[in-house]
């Protein structure tokens, strides 16, 4: 994933202006769309994942909010294996991949993750203004590493100025941020804006076009974010 840079909040900006396209719309996930294509681009296992996700998500839509993120957090940790060069899985310096791609190639980086869990948490109804996808800076190898990467998770808000929750790929629990100590956030943001710290740094509707890419290729594949 990219470093902390201007590029990065840019980045960050770009995808604000794609998430807006999900406010006030009615997820739908054709997921007969779905698994076909997944057996066609990449075989059985990809399409058996896609049926299994569509069941996790039925037998989801009725539950407390806490197993929603639980069971959806679960499910992609369990569905990619992570790996942190684009351009080892894409053949591109920084690709952002849908939820069929990462599921299907089985690997991603940990924008998929965040992307795919929040995409699904959105159709699950959970509100938007509870999720922020949020860039950290992560301490690997214990609390006396001095190694540290950048990296991205999503944070679910219960309340507007409660702790928040971290659906993560590094940890597998959804833990309070409190007791995620390895984690120093940067700056985070959803489809109503960017935020540095607590003050809101607005949000863009302008250099659109990658994101258009991604909204559309989503769409094609059955992931209908935009009726």
């Amino acid at each position: 994933m990219t470093g902390y840079s201007l590029k990065g909040v840019v980045t960050a900006l770009l995808l604000v202006a794609l998430l807006m396209l999900y406010l006030h719309t009615s997820n739908a996930t054709d997921y007969q769309k779905l698994s076909n294509l997944a057996m066609q681009r990449y075989g059985e296992h990809a399409k058996a994942s896609i049926l299994e996700l569509q069941a996790t998500i039925n037998e989801l839509r009725d539950a407390p909010e806490i197993e929603k993120l639980k069971k959806i957090n679960d499910f992609f940790n369990s569905k990619i294996k992570f790996f942190d060069e684009d351009i080892n899985t894409w053949g591109k310096e920084d690709y952002w991949a849908t939820p069929l791609e990462s599921i299907g190639r089985e690997r991603g980086d940990c924008e998929d993750y965040s992307i795919a869990k929040y995409i699904f948490l959105r159709e699950l109804g959970i509100s938007n203004d509870k999720l922020k996808l949020t860039y950290v800076r992560a301490q690997i190898g214990g609390p006396y590493s001095k190694i540290f990467q950048a990296h991205m998770i999503l944070s679910y808000y219960p309340e507007p100025s409660s702790e928040p929750l971290i659906l993560d790929n590094l940890i597998s629990d959804v833990r309070q941020a409190s007791r995620r100590r390895d984690l120093t956030p940067i700056y985070s943001f959803n489809s109503e804006g960017l935020w540095v710290g607590n003050a809101s740094k607005g949000d863009s509707t302008s250099h659109l076009s990658r994101w258009r890419d991604l909204l559309a290729r989503i769409k094609s594949d059955g992931i209908d974010i935009t009726q």
